[in-house]
């Protein structure tokens, strides 16, 4: 045994809630104290009591998470790595068969849109992590109605307008950006490439498209900070901590290091409930070793509930002038759903919102962010209150169209999130610059199409909203000869061997 270093017979002794040692990244750590307070619950962890839980930490936590949270009495040291009894892994059939299906993955350059990352991704992530990206609210009527939502917008083009020129740079909360959108907040960046976030900061930088920075992360929030270049701007994304001073520590550090707004998510005084994540079991709740007392919510029915019940429900609109105390970052709030909270954001003196139903992952049944947005602007036009407060809009923004819908109907930009997991999840960086480009592509075409050639241009008599107008209408009656006629369109093709 190396000098000084733990045996991994010495921390296998403590394999219980009484006394419960785990290895990562060669070191041991007591977390018997911490155990009722983890986030995601007890049995997770004792279920690698006394073992090297590295492989189920490094996906869902970040680097720094240990030292952190848990006190230095607690680290106990380096661990003697060949002393630790393996476990013997046996072969995955899922798995042997998805790592087939990535051999014969389609080129990148077959990715036309931005649901062809998703289909790829469908195929080559894993069971826990495609779970917990694609899944919705409850019957994830919601999520699917954020994207509908667009097709009820119709365009009334300009024609003979000279679009040679064509330029959609903007800005958002005064950072001059190269397209009006940005890479909004997502958590657990690991589960689809082992590099998390930093990659997504990496793309935005190509770009010149700014990236929010997720609580939830995989990364730590210095290494997402760190990875950017140059003038690169950053946003923070914050779920508020039950814990204040943790919240101040967190937005007092997210500014000295240069984040220039901070978005506030309201919409979250719980999580949804999200059964596709649930069912995924990310915690493996197949343990022999059972938790007992001191926990009494199960968090191990996935992995959104598994890292988020430090969220305060006790939010509220009093809160809103202590955020202003301690930062001079521009406050946006995120996930408001409704005009009269819009006119109370501008009362309140935020610098913007963003119109959101986090994705259809919170509650069933909200409308989409491009209804709301229909709604808001007019009534902010009529009080002459356009200009006092910045509009973002994010959920099922899949084509440069829906974009330019949104920024017809008055919003500032749009935030776009689960597109560029797809695309890095599957492809990496190559994939995550491509998607953006591909956007930019459909921006300058469509622009062109409908005889704009700049930010300015764009108005709501570019549009026909009159399919939004009455809200939730009796659907259109299902023509089943044309649907029967229609060559459905094709995603991009796995070769033939992945077909087993």
């Amino acid at each position: 045994m190396s000098k000084g270093k733990l045996t991994g017979a010495a921390v296998a002794e403590h394999n219980s809630k009484d006394s419960c040692w785990v290895i990562v990244h060669g070191k041991a750590y007591d977390v018997t104290d911490f155990l009722p307070e983890h986030p995601g619950g007890q049995k997770i962890i004792l279920k690698y009591a006394g073992k090297d839980a590295t492989e189920e930490f490094d996906p869902i936590h970040p680097p720094d998470t240990l030292d952190k949270y848990l006190d230095q009495s607690k680290h106990l040291g380096e661990v003697d790595m060949t002393t630790v009894e393996q476990e013997e892994k046996t072969a995955d059939p899922e798995e042997v068969e998805r790592q087939e299906r990535i051999k014969c993955m389609p080129s990148l350059a077959a990715c036309y849109n931005l649901m062809d990352f998703e289909t790829v991704a469908r195929s080559v992530m894993k069971k826990t992590a495609w779970a917990y990206y694609s899944s919705g609210a409850d019957d994830e009527i919601t999520m699917r109605e954020n994207h509908s939502a667009f097709h009820k917008i119709w365009f009334r083009p300009r024609v003979l307008v000279d679009v040679e020129t064509v330029d959609f740079s903007t800005t958002m909360l005064g950072t001059k950006v190269s397209v009006p959108f940005y890479v909004t907040a997502t958590a657990l960046g690991k589960l689809g490439n082992p590099e998390g976030e930093v990659v997504l900061t990496r793309a935005a930088h190509t770009h010149n498209v700014i990236q929010m920075i997720p609580t939830l992360a995989s990364c730590s929030f210095d290494e997402i900070v760190d990875a950017r270049q140059g003038d690169q701007v950053q946003w923070l994304q914050l779920y508020v901590n039950k814990d204040r001073s943790i919240t101040q520590r967190i937005v007092k550090h997210a500014e000295a290091r240069g984040c220039k707004g901070l978005f506030i998510t309201v919409d979250a005084p719980q999580l949804g409930r999200r059964e596709k994540d649930m069912r995924s079991k990310f915690s493996d709740v197949g343990s022999n070793v059972q938790a007992s007392g001191g926990d009494s919510v199960d968090r191990s029915q996935g992995a959104a509930r598994a890292i988020s019940s430090f969220i305060d429900p006790a939010l509220s609109w009093k809160d809103i002038p202590w955020f202003q105390s301690i930062t001079t970052m521009p406050i946006i709030l995120k996930g408001v759903q409704c005009v009269e909270d819009v006119l109370r954001a501008v009362e309140a003196g935020v610098q913007g919102v963003v119109l959101s139903n986090h994705g259809g992952r919170q509650l069933e049944f909200a409308r989409s962010a491009i209804e709301v947005l229909a709604e808001v602007m007019p009534i902010l036009r009529e009080r002459g209150w356009e200009n006092k407060i910045e509009i973002y809009i994010d959920g099922g923004i899949r084509r440069a169209t829906d974009m330019l819908k949104a920024l017809c109907l008055g919003a500032k930009g749009v935030g776009i999130g689960r597109p560029f997991l797809y695309a890095m999840s599957a492809y990496g960086q190559p994939g995550v610059e491509r998607a953006m480009q591909l956007l930019k592509d459909e921006m300058e075409m469509n622009m062109r199409l409908i005889g704009a050639t700049k930010i300015e241009d764009l108005n709501p008599s570019l549009i026909d909203v009159r399919g939004l107008v009455g809200g939730h209408a009796a659907p259109v009656p299902f023509d089943t000869l044309t649907v029967g006629a229609y060559d459905p369109l094709q995603a991009p093709r796995f070769s033939e061997k992945a077909k087993l």
